[in-house]
């Protein structure tokens, strides 16, 4: 049996889920996760199965985010500590809270028609000890690849071990790759029968811009100029996105652009261009920008960076369709959903060959490898100032956001199945 291949019902009939949507509270804390969470509910919730229900495990005293879900069944809530007060601490006493919390989740399950019952892990915190048959989604391997990070006290390397311990023994774990699930086999010790691949998408909600000429793709355009005049941004820029924590190469990136500046200006590039790059930095907090400007300022390239902190969706959507290329260096990355998000707008992709982003990108891009500053600064010359090069990697992403590509709907189906997997005790 092929890694991340099993046998799955043809339609999956519904399962009572305890599931952990803490990280919908505070999202800003785990990005990822609450955007994997908010996009998997909201197909949960557009297309419910009889049966189906959730049990919600909620942060004590914290706003109830699954009102966002009006199509979801809800069978109960469950609140528990604040343990997150405790840092890598938590990684410790989560699974016993979430084990308490699983017991009697149950309770009228059957009578309302669901095939069984399991616990959905995405958070990271799975319940210890036998129970209920786990579902875990792994968003990331981070804390294993680079440890040097992740584990750097006794608590957080013992956390460490015992989630990975808790994985081994989770009847199903998800990742969204085959590079992923080739790691997690190797750095977890996972049983390869028990990784099951289901591929993510990009968000359903985004498209990319009408062509000119169009009264909503010239709507679209004069919204783009607008946005870049607020900014100071030329015509041609690079969008950043994303979170600015240890999986980001941000080092490489800058020394990369510093190269850009030094080298001169390409010989073919039209004078109209600007150079060097511009880069705009979305979605960075307060600290991260402060720390960003720093580390920029530091490596002679504070002018090449502007920042656009808190934009509403809309106008976040506007600035990363128009851009060149999104950018994307990062050490570690399970998820490549930044990558998923800018190809769903058909916008191409420059950044780092590392764990789920190669398959995510394909030919839509131009990838390196990370720590490497002058093939990260020749790919964005390249993306920057070569048409031939441009029009390839654009024309790949316009193609990968054509309709009919991979939506949620399809990463729900896939989870789905894995519940009834569990249930049904196959592997």
């Amino acid at each position: 049996m092929r890694l991340g291949t099993g046998p799955a019902p043809a339609d999956p009939t519904g399962t009572r889920v305890l599931l952990d949507v803490r990280p919908l509270q505070d999202p800003e804390r785990a990005p990822v996760t609450a955007a994997y969470l908010r996009r998997l509910l909201t197909a949960y919730a557009a297309t419910p199965l009889p049966g189906e229900s959730f049990v919600a495990l909620l942060d004590l005293g914290a706003e109830d985010p699954t009102a966002e879900f009006p199509g979801l069944s809800l069978a109960g809530r469950r609140r528990l500590p604040p343990t997150r007060i405790f840092r890598s601490g938590a990684l410790t006493l989560d699974p016993f809270f979430v084990r308490a919390a699983g017991l009697g989740a149950g309770r009228g399950a059957a009578a309302a028609g669901a095939v069984g019952v399991v616990a959905h892990a995405v958070a990271g915190a799975l319940p210890i000890g036998p129970g209920l048959p786990v579902v875990a989604t792994l968003l990331d391997l981070a804390s294993w690849e680079l440890p040097e990070q992740y584990q750097r006290t006794p608590a957080a390397r013992f956390g460490q071990r015992l989630r990975a311990q808790l994985l081994r023994d989770a009847a199903c774990v998800l990742v969204g790759s085959d590079a992923v699930a080739v790691a997690a086999v190797r750095l977890l010790r996972l049983h390869p029968a028990r990784v099951r691949i289901v591929p993510l998408a990009g968000d359903d909600a985004l498209r990319p811009p009408e062509p000119a000429g169009t009264l909503e793709g010239d709507a679209s355009r004069a919204r783009l100029a607008a946005e870049r005049e607020r900014f100071g941004l030329p015509e041609r820029y690079f969008v950043y996105p994303g979170r600015y924590d240890a999986r980001q190469d941000v080092g490489t990136l800058l020394a990369a652009l510093g190269r850009l500046a030094s080298g001169g200006r390409p010989v073919r590039l039209a004078k109209a261009v600007a150079w060097p790059p511009r880069v705009l930095v979305l979605g960075a907090s307060p600290d991260d920008r402060a720390a960003l400007a720093r580390q920029a300022f530091e490596a002679g390239v504070g002018d090449a960076l502007a920042f656009a902190p808190g934009l509403a969706a809309e106008r976040t959507a506007v600035l990363r369709a128009g851009a060149r290329a999104s950018l994307h260096p990062v050490l570690a990355d399970a998820t490549a959903l930044p990558v998923l998000d800018a190809l769903a707008m058909g916008t191409p992709i420059v950044g780092s060959a590392v764990g789920a982003v190669p398959e995510a990108v394909g030919s839509a891009g131009l990838l390196v490898p990370p720590r490497d500053p002058d093939r990260l600064a020749a790919a964005l010359r390249a993306a920057w100032a070569e048409e031939r090069v441009h029009r390839a990697i654009a024309g790949a992403a316009a193609e990968r956001a054509a309709p009919g590509r991979r939506t949620w709907a399809d990463v729900a189906r896939g989870t789905r199945e894995a519940y009834a997997v569990a249930v049904a005790g196959r592997s």
